[in-house]
């Protein structure tokens, strides 16, 4: 339910209004510096803030509890901060009949998005459109068969010395493409029963060592219930690596704080593997939060969702790929997208990614160049696509090409 959006206490106007807003501003940077939040807030969020929830402070508004409360779930929430189209109407309200994912999104990512037109590309990925609604041939709610290779709830266990770990249903925003949309915002989470028959699982299992907890989004939970997973994923002393899977830094960036990471610090090796679209994403708050996981000791890798319209464009992948270095996030993934029902109004066609990693090649630095797979329907696996740099093999030379399309011989022989 969406709180204090009416405006209804009277707003103070001219210097007197800038002098108040100067004194809350210094006083906020004080407060979140002995706090350990974030201390920045964007002008787009301040516009955002001061129209809409004109009686909450900054405080709050970079209290990620107060972000989750607030999440705008209903045509009604919506219609209050921006101009829905009839279609986008008429598709929220639709989306329990034909049982699609619901809608969420947090006050935060809709302040990118509140004053945009349909057809914004990360619009189009938050507010449901009708198109997402038709399910096309050889779509399916699970095409990935995780179910079918599930050997426990919240266990998925496709490669050998590595499992899925989904230990929440639950995200700050719900991304329309999202490959669990049979699994994410449904009433049903996960007991702490089974959590720990999950973590069973691993234990018993000593070719498990690296762990990727994931959801729904894992940094959506308090730190109370992170730190019970991960003590005891720490305590197998089998398991090396755990990887959290997040898009918090991209559309909830206030929940990177010092507290968290104080007590992530405790659970290393760790890595965040962070979703993000499309650089508009790459805003002040995000920028920092990627910063503090940086600089608190994390390694941080990219996974990006090729969109058809949203970021298929080869210059918008290489913007976001280079703005995500400048933070030190290395691009790790780009991801064909699955195949669920209503994807076909954001897949591309496979050559519309092998395009982009040839326009990234040798056009910008390697550590921007990341792995373009299909996770092939039916569980089996990630598959990686490359542009064809083999012009002609044979047992005494091969011939290559570069990025530039020149031609060159290296020789095979023993």
């Amino acid at each position: 339910m969406i709180s204090n959006l009416n405006g209804d206490v009277p707003r103070l106007k001219g210097k007197l209004a800038n002098d108040v807003l100067l004194m809350e501003r210094r006083q906020l940077k004080n407060e979140f510096t002995v706090l350990g939040q974030i201390d920045t807030i964007s002008p787009r969020c301040q516009n955002f803030l001061h129209k809409f929830f004109p009686n909450i402070s900054y405080r709050e508004w970079n209290d990620w509890k107060w972000q989750l409360r607030n999440c705008f779930k209903s045509v009604e929430d919506l219609s209050r901060v921006m101009i829905l189209s009839d279609d986008e109407k008429l598709a929220i309200s639709k989306l329990k009949e034909a049982n699609r994912l619901p809608m969420k999104v947090s006050p935060y990512y809709l302040s990118l998005i509140y004053d945009s037109k349909p057809g914004d590309p990360i619009r189009k990925t938050m507010i449901p459109m009708m198109n997402q609604l038709v399910t096309s041939p050889n779509e399916e709610a699970d095409p990935l068969d995780e179910t079918g290779t599930s050997p426990v709830k919240g266990i998925v266990h496709r490669y050998p010395d590595r499992v899925l770990f989904v230990v929440t249903q639950f995200c700050s925003a719900y991304c329309r493409y999202c490959t669990r949309s049979h699994l994410v915002g449904k009433p049903h989470p996960l007991t702490r029963d089974e959590w720990d028959n999950a973590i069973a699982y691993i234990d018993k299992h000593e070719e498990i060592r690296d762990v990727v907890v994931s959801g729904g989004d894992p940094l959506t939970m308090e730190n109370s219930k992170l730190e019970y997973l991960l003590s005891r994923l720490r305590s197998i002393k089998h398991v090396e690596i755990i990887r959290l899977g997040t898009k918090v830094p991209a559309v909830l960036p206030m929940r990177i704080n010092a507290r968290l990471l104080t007590m992530l610090k405790k659970y290393q090796p760790l890595y965040f593997s962070v979703h993000f679209t499309h650089p508009r994403e790459m805003t002040l708050e995000t920028n920092r939060a990627c910063n503090m996981i940086a600089d608190a000791g994390f390694p941080l890798g990219s996974q990006t969702v090729l969109l058809k319209g949203i970021n298929d464009n080869p210059e918008v992948m290489k913007d976001l790929m280079l703005k995500l270095l400048k933070v030190r996030v290395r691009p790790y993934y780009i991801y064909q997208c699955d195949p669920i029902p209503g994807s076909s109004a954001f897949r591309t066609t496979v050559e519309s990614g092998v395009n982009i990693i040839e326009h990234l090649r040798g056009h910008v630095s390697g550590y921007a160049v990341p792995h373009f797979v299909i996770d092939a329907p039916g569980g089996g696996g990630k598959v990686p696509i490359l542009p064809n740099y083999v012009v002609k093999s044979g047992k005494k030379e091969w011939l290559i090409r570069n990025y530039e399309h020149n031609v060159y011989k290296y020789p095979n022989e023993k």
